[in-house]
């Protein structure tokens, strides 16, 4: 696991959620214009109204994942990046957010869990016109629309509006299926086109479960040195 230090959270990102690993050819261009997006932070010309990014989806499309991806991206263009969730910062005092605009890439991850909390939102308003001032970059994520987060803070609306905008679209059966495998093959593992349509059509659709069950299944084969199979999967899971 990689661990971003500059905060006193513990910020982890999973090494196999990559831009690689994220298998969506509808979601290529999107894919596409963050690495352009973070590509920009390695020059130093102002360029405004382009510091921001925002990715919006419903639940389970791999909005995390492309966070993850981005600051890995950036990691390995030499700049500083650190990812943070809502689910976990809405907890904390804003003052977590402070001294954010020193680091090359911002990711945070759900704004609409501070759809009721006008505090948060000014916190953030904040952190945007820093990152603008230091010329650094902001990727936010949320589940809809900007128009339709229902944050009360129109100063945030707007700044969300300012940038680059992709809405991230949910893969397909057979996405799911390329991706299921890609990511067996990443702990090399070996699973067949049977195997692969029996986990996709016996458990939840969400990439998100389906690779937690194939983390249980690869740790199950490793302790009982077997392999992945239909009757070994029924034995595991079910």
């Amino acid at each position: 696991m990689k661990v971003t230090s500059q905060l006193t959270l513990s910020v982890q990102l999973p090494d196999d959620e990559t831009f690689s690993s994220f298998q969506s050819i509808a979601n290529y261009s999107a894919t596409e214009q963050l690495k352009s997006f973070i590509k920009a932070s390695q020059h130093s010309v102002e360029s405004p109204h382009v510091n921001s990014f925002y990715l919006f989806g419903l639940s389970g499309v791999g909005k995390s994942h492309l966070l993850h991806a981005s600051c890995t991206f950036a990691e390995k263009l030499g700049l500083s990046s650190v990812c943070l969730s809502f689910s976990e910062l809405k907890q904390l005092s804003v003052e977590v957010l402070d001294g954010l605009e020193n680091i090359d890439l911002i990711c945070l991850d759900d704004v609409q869990l501070i759809a009721g909390d006008k505090l948060w939102q000014q916190a953030v308003f904040d952190l945007f016109n820093r990152v603008i001032e230091h010329n650094k970059r902001l990727i936010i994520t949320g589940d809809q629309s900007v128009s339709q987060l229902k944050l009360s803070l129109a100063d945030l609306v707007s700044r969300l509006s300012w940038g680059m905008t992709e809405q991230i679209k949910p893969l397909d059966d057979e996405e799911k299926l390329i991706a299921l495998k890609f990511r067996a093959q990443q702990r090399g593992l070996l699973l067949s086109d049977e195997v692969a349509k029996y986990l996709l059509s016996h458990l939840s659709r969400e990439m998100s479960h389906l690779i937690l069950a194939l983390a249980e299944l690869d740790e199950a084969s490793i302790r009982e040195q077997r392999k992945i199979t239909i009757p070994f999967i029924k034995a595991i899971l079910f």
